[in-house]
């Protein structure tokens, strides 16, 4: 099946504003032909935590909330990621990603396991891994940070998964270094398809790196977006009957991240 990884410059905490620009980013990845699109950490209302520390109304209480309806409509599945409720007010939220499948359904729900620093202060962490299958795929879920600790990549393939979706914020800075030695390495490491989905531009207090990208189990590069522009890269991932994987890259449109989550 082909999947999709997609880069964005979210609107400050505007979600209505960021639901048009993700169902459009959803649809580019349908017209490509991708059967699921992976969003960036936080695409929802970009990186803003003082906002999300003091405004109820940016979390998303549950997978069926109603401003999520332009997206799951869009006939392709979405990895989406939020500030998500946990519960009751007092109570911190969490970081999370919703999978709806093409029909709209919910697939599974995930929560960030690994805070990085800053974050500590405004979230909980989750406490398990996130799984789901589509096109006879078994899939992982990650978010930014998670993936700077090797045994979360390694109990997906123990647990076999194929390919491991990873919602990011990297920047300018030395993220764009991590973001180009983490994931290949990781998917050489693992035998996963690995694909990260970036913000591009500021997000919060960061400017989003870009370079939304997809690599083979190898560590090859199979596709990936540029440093500056809202876009979608796809490839295809799967396994041949023999176990052996298979792939049939698109043309790339480009090239090039400490995480900011």
């Amino acid at each position: 099946m082909k999947i999709a990884a997609a880069q964005l410059t979210s609107a400050p905490a505007d979600i209505p504003a960021n639901i048009r620009r993700l169902a459009t980013l959803a649809e580019q990845a349908r017209d490509q032909g991708a059967e699921l699109l992976v969003l960036p950490e936080l695409a929802l209302t970009g990186y803003e935590l003082e906002a999300l520390a003091h405004d109820p109304s940016l979390l998303v209480a549950d997978a069926d909330d109603p401003r999520l309806d332009a997206l799951r409509s869009t006939g392709i599945a979405t990895v989406l990621n939020c500030a998500v409720s946990t519960g009751g007010p007092g109570t911190r939220p969490a970081i999370g990603t919703f999978v709806h499948g093409p029909d709209g359904a919910l697939l599974t729900t995930y929560l960030k396991q690994h805070l990085h620093e800053q974050e500590n202060a405004v979230f909980t962490p989750g406490d398990g891994d996130g799984r789901f299958e589509l096109g006879g795929l078994r899939f992982a879920l990650a978010t930014c940070y998670d993936s700077h600790f090797p045994d979360l990549p390694a109990r997906a393939a123990a647990d076999g998964c194929e390919v491991y979706l990873a919602s990011t914020l990297y920047g300018t800075g030395d993220g764009i270094t991590q973001r180009a030695t983490i994931y290949p390495r990781m998917a050489e490491d693992t035998g996963l398809f690995v694909a990260l989905a970036n913000h591009v531009g500021p997000s919060g207090p960061w400017t989003g790196c870009g370079r939304s990208a997809i690599w083979a189990p190898d560590g090859a590069l199979l596709a990936e977006a540029d440093d500056r522009t809202p876009m979608v890269v796809s490839a295809e991932v799967g396994r041949a009957p023999g176990g052996q994987s298979t792939v049939t890259p698109p043309p790339p449109p480009g090239g090039r991240p400490s995480p900011a989550g």
